[in-house]
Order: structure tokens, then sequence, then C-alpha cells
């Protein structure tokens, strides 16, 4: 089935064979006559030569297929079984989060807290379909991302609440979830940290496979980021670092217009981000991130592209938050109209229709579902609030990789476990 209504797909140029009329996933319809999907801005246009205008405005999923007028059950984009795993992943995203305000607002959490409302589509549609070997890179957005991955809801909401039994003992945060078991490797506060790192992984991998010898080492790296970042120096030197060894990695853009108060739109000389992969020599791709069955699709191309070692890919997600940039922002500088435009166009609420119009899920089934996460998610914050909070001996641990080094006393423990050693700093 054809995404051409809501996708574009620039490859490097040359292309080295004629299209023909059944297009692939990764084809190149870019144009630029019509509006940057839901943003009320239109982009200036560009030369003929280098132009072709978009087909139709981007769709639910469902709307496509009866478009299409496919039949009910030969050609549906996903089974029961995994229907029933994305919105189950999606819904818990959205729980976790709304309770997450209510925490914060409580005083259980500290410091900034940046929700993914509105955004599930994107970390369900490219997580669900990694293996636990694959690698996720996040932002200081980052819960959902780590819920995806597999990451227990209790130990996220104990390190929200800062407590030992947190994935990471309480000492990240919001904004530093981490796990080794699951390969989350960040949660990283500042814009365009996380790429870095990511890259470095998927070097990681590839040298595994090549200087190493093992054969069985197919991990693929997504790296997750924002539009605000994709006008940073880190953005540009690892898309061309990546390109230029052929690197098992997936950049995926989170493009939800705004960064903090300032519309993508105004930040941006060239506002379509994934322009910008054929500009390093790897495919760039625009898809509906409202829409989970679409981002699905591409991201099933995207890493299978990368497993097979056939290099990295820019992948742009357009998406809204429903919140603020985190909970201690007013979210009044977006325009409402624009806001209940995108709440209009909920991910799990165009899931939710798909399964039920397809006889992929029932009422009852569905509602079984949120119910069983609801217990989880309040389950998850008993848990985290009658954790521990962690010892003060534990303030300077993983603060210093040298074991020899500052950390660590000549009897080899930690120089904090002694109570002098941090006499007159702030109480824990």
């Amino acid at each position: 089935m054809s995404f051409s209504s809501s996708l574009k797909i620039l490859q490097p140029l040359p292309l080295n064979s004629t299209r023909s009329n059944e297009k692939p996933l990764f084809f190149d319809p870019f144009r630029s006559s019509s509006k940057f999907l839901g943003s009320r801005f239109r982009i200036p246009s560009l030369s003929k030569s280098n132009t072709r205008s978009r087909s139709s405005p981007a769709v639910a999923v469902s709307d496509v297929v009866k478009e299409k007028k496919l039949k009910p059950s030969s050609n549906l984009l996903i089974t029961k079984e995994e229907g029933l795993v994305l919105y189950e992943d999606m819904v818990l995203g959205r729980e976790f989060e709304d309770m997450c305000a209510q925490m914060y607002y409580r005083g259980k959490m500290f410091g900034f807290v940046h929700l993914y409302n509105g955004q599930e589509a994107v970390s369900t549609g490219f997580i669900k379909l990694l293996t636990k070997r694959d690698t996720v890179v996040s932002t200081y957005r980052d819960h959902v991302h780590a819920l995806s991955k597999g990451v227990p809801s209790r130990e996220v909401m104990s390190e929200l609440f800062g407590k030992t039994t947190g994935c990471c003992r309480g000492q990240g945060g919001s904004m530093h979830m981490f796990s080794k078991e699951h390969n989350l490797i960040g949660g990283f506060a500042f814009i365009g940290e996380g790429i870095p790192v990511a890259t470095g992984a998927a070097f990681t991998s590839k040298y595994k496979r090549e200087v190493l010898k093992e054969a069985d080492c197919e991990d693929v790296t997504l790296a997750f980021f924002g539009d605000g970042t994709c006008n940073n120096g880190q953005f540009f030197e690892c898309l061309n670092m990546a390109a230029l060894w052929k690197l098992p990695i997936v950049f995926v853009v989170e493009n939800n217009l705004w960064a903090i108060g300032m519309s993508h739109l105004r930040a941006t000389s060239d506002p379509e981000i994934w322009k910008k992969g054929p500009a390093f020599g790897m495919p760039g791709v625009h898809v509906d991130g409202m829409d989970v069955l679409k981002v699905r699709e591409v991201a099933k191309e995207a890493i299978g592209r990368a497993r097979r070692g056939e290099g990295p890919t820019l992948v742009e997600c357009e998406t809204y938050r429903f919140r603020g940039h985190s909970l201690a922002d007013p979210d009044e500088l977006r325009d409402p109209d624009e806001k209940a435009r995108y709440a209009a166009r909920d991910p799990i609420v165009a899931l939710k229709k798909y399964l039920l119009e397809n006889n992929l899920a029932s009422e009852q089934e569905l509602k079984g579902i949120k119910d069983k996460i609801v217990e989880v998610v309040e389950d998850a914050v008993s848990f985290a609030d009658e954790s521990p909070l962690p010892a003060r001996s534990q303030l300077l641990e993983n603060v210093f990789a040298d074991p020899k080094g500052f950390g660590i006393g000549p009897d080899g423990k930690y120089r904090c476990e002694d109570p002098k050693f941090t006499e007159g700093t702030a109480h824990v």
C-alpha cells in the first residue's frame, strides 16, 4: 500500500533506476506548493526543476484504507496481536504522563518534567519494532521512550520520585533515564547532546560486526531528537559521519513544531528537515507523526535498511505535544486553534478507530487494556512513594569513572562514605 498522501521521501541523487508505476515506500514525491502539514504558514516555492507538489494533506490511516477501498481482512496494515500491542503501549505512555502531571503538582517530583502527550505514535511506531539488543537514545522528554523500550513502569516512576528503586537509583531524574539492561542510554538534558552518543553506539555495532567478526551483530540504534536540535552543529556532524561510515542508525526527528516557545517555522530557513538527509547521502523521509501505522511502516523500512548494512536514514515525524514544553510552562504562546486542530487528531483515538472499524478489536478488549494500564500506573506510583530515598553516601557514586580517582580512597572505599566528607554540603 502506498502512503504517498502523507509521506515525503527524498533519496540521495543520482538515482540509478527509473521509477515504475508501483511506488515503493521510500520514493521521491517532494513537493512544496502545499502547507507544511498542520501549519498555517506556507513554505516558499522552490524552482520547478526541484519540486513536485504534495498530492494531499495528511489523513488518518483509516481514511486511507477507505479511499483505497481495501478488503477488510486481506490488506490490513497490522494483525490483531500487533494492533493490541501498539494500543497498549500508547495508552501506557499517555496514562503514565498524565499521572506524572498529578504527582508533579502534588510535590512528588522536582525540577523540570517534560511530558510526551500527543507524540506517542512516534515512540510506539519505532521502538516496538526493535529487539532488546537494539539501542535507543532519547532527549529530556524520555519517560515514554523508556517505557516503550521495556523499562518497567515502577522503575521509571521511582526515578522521577528520586528513589533508590529507580532505573538510575534516583540520581538521574526526569531528564536522565538510563537502563543498561534495556539498552536505553539516555535521557539527555541538553538538545543535540544525545546524537553523538547514538552515533557512537551505531559505530560500536558496525565495529563488532566488521572488525570483531561478530556475524550475529545486527544491532540498530535509534536517535530521537526534536526540531529545535536540527539547527545545531552536532546534528550535521553526526549525519555526515553516519553516512560516511554507513552506520546502522536511524535519526528520528520528533518535530512537534515548537522549540519551547519558538515556532519551528520562524527558527529555520527551510522547515522541511527531512530534506537534509540527501545532502549527506542518506534518504530523508517525512511522515505524519500523529498516525502510528504510518510511522510504523516508515520505521520498518528505515530499521531494515540499517540492519541490512545499507546505512542511516533521516526520518522527520511531524507530531504535536498536547501540553506545554514542561510542566512549568503555562503554554500561552501557541495558537488555541492550532492546539485544537491537533488534539482532534489524537493518535490513540485514531488507532482505536482503526482497530474497531477493521474488526481487529472490540470495545471491551480495548477497555480491558485501558483498565489494566490504569492499575499498572497506580501501582508504579504506590511503589515509588513507598521506596526509600538514596542514602547520603550515594552522593558521589558514579561521578568518577576512574576507580582510583577522587571518589574512592586508598582503602578502596568511597570517600563519600565518610560522614565528614560531605560536611557543609546541602542536606540530602
